[in-house]
């Protein structure tokens, strides 16, 4: 879900933008329209440093959960931060270095043994949980363990702490102790934390930006109900508890201190969400300025795409970056077993109706490999099923069609989440490309919030329900081959339940390539063997790309400090305020 370095231009770029007393001028349409039109993708926009007010979000679906142990939504990892202190952060700024790694609760970046195989970070004295009390390395030691040795409470989130550290079988909801028998983390005082992993692991940095870096008080833990209200290390602190499918308000912690925080300018006074909320309300209430952000970054919604591209007088306030995610479908291999029968799919698959069902040109550029443009080793001028204009060749899918013994085609159901009307739209065009060659595929709604936890992503139901196709998106959890593919397309990542390798893919080869890339230290030659791994998983016909992502955001006038961030794929969060002047 983060981390991609798309070539934008440096902070400073924007300390020209001239601030009104309401906050208006650099962000306005009309005569300013052609200045600022997606101007949040490069530069910060309206820049303040006023506080107060009350910053409000609404987001059609829900977190997967507001437990950091437990997500793994990229607004939900970017949300969190409010209340969730990392041990390291991104930094805080659009431009070349947006996800560059700097310290959050860390005093500095980790210090490395010489193989790689051992990480050494310190964190900061002093800092304090909303009740006044002091963060140790214990406590994130703890949140750690229970993010990943929790015996299967938790099943949203990453798994590579326990892919990664050199522990034995662990569950910390077991015994007196939690910690007891947890060695692979190592605390020989209150703010040192040593890790040490199995192999050697040089992107090992980018895992402690994750939420389950987040400090956690063992006495606090209330396993899966600790999401009602997590405990505050962050800015903002739990205003009540949080109500799923309804809310979650935040109101300032006290205990925070700014000045041991390089990430977070908390300007507002308070941030609300709105939960449950459909993307055209959302939409509409946005354009009137009724609420500042949609939650869920990913854009507006088709109907509002197409009224607000007709309309000049608003281009100012519009932003269409390209996020550095790849929109796909998900071909899983224990239903449609054969290669050859999933190959046709890829041939029959018009292409150009998908993109445009995704929104044409501003909804991003027609996707034919797997790894998008800014992650080295990408290739995007690879296709292995190419087709005229691409719509399909339906020859050539009749022909794998008859290769796998499905002549007549076969049927299959095709899982979406019902929130995201161009998940949708994106599976109703695939649906009528493969009527062409008789594969006859029924759509099926689910809620995001447990997509992958209970529905695409469970083993179990993918069984039952014969889903031989779900419709996703992935970008990278920090901008690498293995920080953006790795957990969608290795062997190792497939989970009974929270599943995001939801292809299954379990190809010797691919994991293969992946546990070479972990022990090559030259970013070069892991680039290439990344370039591998995408023309692979291609001739498994495992992943259905649609789309190299590009989002339409519209950006409020009363918006301060609005840029996109790559490495969350949205603006960042953390350096929003509102300016109702």
């Amino acid at each position: 879900m983060r981390k991609r370095t798309l070539g934008f231009v440096a902070l400073g770029a924007a300390a020209s933008l001239f601030l009104s007393a309401c906050g208006g001028a650099a962000t306005g349409g009309g005569s300013d329209s052609a200045d600022t039109y997606d101007l949040g993708s490069t530069e910060v926009v309206n820049p303040s440093d006023a506080t107060g007010g009350t910053l409000k979000y609404a987001i059609a679906g829900d977190f997967d959960s507001t437990d950091p142990a437990n997500t793994y939504y990229a607004f939900n990892w970017n949300f969190s931060r409010y209340y969730a202190r990392t041990l390291l952060a991104f930094n805080p700024e659009p431009g070349d270095n947006a996800t560059d790694l700097i310290p959050d609760m860390a005093v500095d970046l980790p210090e490395p043994n010489e193989d790689f195989t051992e990480w050494t970070v310190k964190i900061q004295e002093g800092l304090k949980y909303e009740d006044g009390t002091e963060i140790t390395a214990q406590d994130i030691k703890y949140g750690i363990a229970r993010s990943n040795w929790n015996g299967g409470v938790f099943s949203e989130g990453p798994q590579y702490f326990k892919a990664h550290l050199d522990q034995a079988d662990h569950n910390v909801y077991e015994g007196s102790d939690p910690l007891e028998g947890f060695d692979s983390i190592e605390t020989p005082d209150d703010y040192t934390l040593v890790f040490k992993l199995k192999d050697s692991f040089s992107e090992f940095p980018n895992v402690l930006t994750q939420p389950q870096t987040a400090p956690v008080p063992i006495e606090a833990d209330r396993e899966a109900l600790y999401q009602e209200k997590v405990v505050s290390s962050g800015p903002y602190k739990f205003d009540g508890e949080y109500e799923p499918g309804v809310k979650l308000h935040l109101e300032r912690n006290e205990h925070w201190d700014g000045d041991t925080d390089p990430v977070r300018k908390a300007l507002p006074d308070r941030i609300e969400v709105e939960i449950g909320v459909a993307q055209d309300e959302i939409d509409e209430r946005l354009v009137s300025g009724e609420i500042d952000v949609d939650l869920s970054g990913t854009g507006v919604g088709p109907a509002m795409n197409a009224r607000l591209l007709d309309d000049e007088s608003v281009k100012g306030n519009l932003d269409n970056p390209y996020t550095g995610a790849l929109r796909f479908v998900n071909i899983h291999l224990p239903i449609i077993d054969d290669v050859a029968c999933r190959q046709a799919i890829m041939y029959a698959a018009d292409r150009d109706s998908m993109w445009r069902a995704w929104g044409g040109a501003e909804g991003g550029d027609i996707a034919t490999s797997l790894l998008p443009p800014a992650i080295p080793g990408s290739n995007t001028d690879s296709d292995l099923y190419p087709s005229e204009d691409n719509k399909g060749d339906l020859d050539k899918a009749k022909e794998k069609l008859e290769e796998c013994g499905e002549g007549d085609g076969f049927k299959t159901n095709i899982a979406v989440r019902s929130e995201r009307e161009k998940d949708v739209q994106t599976a109703e065009a695939l649906q009528q490309s493969l009527e062409r060659v008789g594969i006859d595929v029924e759509v099926k709604s689910f809620p995001s919030a447990d997509f992958f936890g209970q529905y695409a992503g469970s083993q179990d139901y993918v069984r039952e329900n014969n889903i031989g196709l779900s419709v996703s998106g992935w970008g990278p959890d920090w901008p690498t081959g293995y920080g953006f593919a790795s957990k969608i397309t290795h062997g190792d990542a497939i989970m009974e339940t929270g599943n995001f390798n939801t292809a299954e893919l379990d190809d010797p080869e691919v994991n293969g390539l992946w546990d070479e890339a972990l022990k090559t230290e030259d970013p070069e030659e892991r680039a290439d063997l990344y370039t591998q791994i995408d023309t692979l998983v291609m001739e498994n016909a495992a992943i259905l790309p649609v789309v190299f992502d590009k989002a339409l955001i519209y950006r409020s006038d009363e918006l301060t400090n609005a840029y996109y961030q790559p490495a969350y794929m949205m603006y960042d969060f953390m350096a929003l305020g509102v300016d109702r002047g």
